[in-house]
């Protein structure tokens, strides 16, 4: 079976399983107090131009998500997301079992936009009622966002100027930053995520790693005692060196951004059989999401052969099916699914 389900199938980069063989037997500190995690911290803060910003290592992108926003937001607060966001869609419940309403927003292209957000926080405030209400207390957006699609520079600026008026963070789901930062056109660099977001994470268990986020606090901003909350929700290693041993691997010698760049690569040629075989996008993502229109005969042809993702249905004769690339996606693979297509 050819699979393009998405880009967390693999184990790990082979540098990365390297370096964890080579560290292996050695004798360290718990819960991320070793020199790897420390060291993989430092080369993040450059990266990212950022030498004030606190990182933590934590375990998956639902469990950084929701203990980000449950540790940020008082008990009386709800975290604004498009209505196709990830934690408002995808995440089981994730942030309302926490205890905080997700507050959506429209989307276009999974992208909210400044002025809506502006709209909202206006209404609210405007309410004479809203002492009896959520209150909006920060705002969600993911890059790429859940169709693929990217944030401009601009959009980012804007977003983190409404925030900044109403005094709310504005946080970054980047579990698939990595493809978001290759992508052809993009021109949006860490430097602007960590400018103009508050908080953000930077995606290893869909970009080589074998599990693990690299959360970033960019304005001092860390809530205190926030290990101690991460504990608390099961999501601290006590081998914290796991996840610092492979960031640390990961960000030497730009490995993270070289082996992005394959999703990008092959996802670009992947689009261009699809549009010469005269398929039609749901959209035009320019990352490594690929959403297509297939004829409900296709689809079940293309299934004894294909893992893909059921995205949703487009009518009663075609559906919407999502094929992705990652770092590891061979071009092989790509020219055998050309000949099922």
């Amino acid at each position: 079976m050819l699979v393009f389900e998405n880009d967390y199938s693999e184990g790990a980069h082979q540098k990365v399983l390297e370096r964890l063989l080579e560290t292996n037997m050695e004798q360290l500190p718990g819960y991320g107090a070793d020199h790897y995690c420390e060291s993989a911290g430092e080369k993040i803060r450059e990266a990212c131009g950022c030498p004030e910003a606190e990182v933590c290592f934590l375990t998956g992108g639902t469990q950084t998500n929701q203990i980000v926003i449950g540790a940020v937001l008082k008990p009386y607060e709800g975290v604004i997301a498009a209505e196709t966001g990830h934690v408002s869609t995808h995440e089981a419940g994730a942030i309302e079992c926490s205890g905080h309403k997700v507050l959506e927003l429209p989307q276009e292209e999974g992208k909210i936009s400044a002025d809506n957000l502006s709209d909202f926080l206006n209404s609210f405030y405007e309410d004479e009622n809203h002492e009896h209400m959520v209150f909006p207390g920060m705002v969600y957006i993911s890059h790429p966002t859940e169709y693929g699609t990217l944030y401009t520079k601009g959009e980012l600026a804007e977003l983190s100027a409404v925030c900044a008026q109403y005094g709310i963070p504005l946080y970054m789901d980047g579990a698939r930053l990595g493809y978001g930062l290759a992508a052809e056109g993009t021109d949006v660099t860490l430097k602007d995520v960590a400018e103009y977001c508050d908080i953000f994470y930077i995606g290893g268990t869909k970009a080589g790693a074998l599990c693990g986020e690299a959360l970033v606090f960019t304005k001092e901003n860390i809530p205190p005692h926030f290990m101690t909350m991460v504990k608390q929700r099961g999501a601290l290693l006590a081998k914290g060196r796991l996840l610092g041993v492979q960031f640390d691997a990961l960000f030497t010698d730009d490995l993270y951004y070289k082996i992005s760049r394959n999703a990008i690569v092959t996802a670009g040629r992947l689009k261009q059989i699809l549009k010469d075989k005269g398929y039609k996008f749901y959209i035009d993502s320019p990352t490594n999401q690929i959403f297509v229109i297939l004829d409900n005969g296709k689809l079940e042809q293309l299934k004894k052969e294909v893992v893909f993702s059921f995205w949703e249905k487009k009518d009663e004769d075609h559906t919407v099916v999502r094929f992705a690339t990652s770092w590891a996606t061979r071009m092989e693979d790509v020219e055998k699914l050309a000949a099922l297509l």
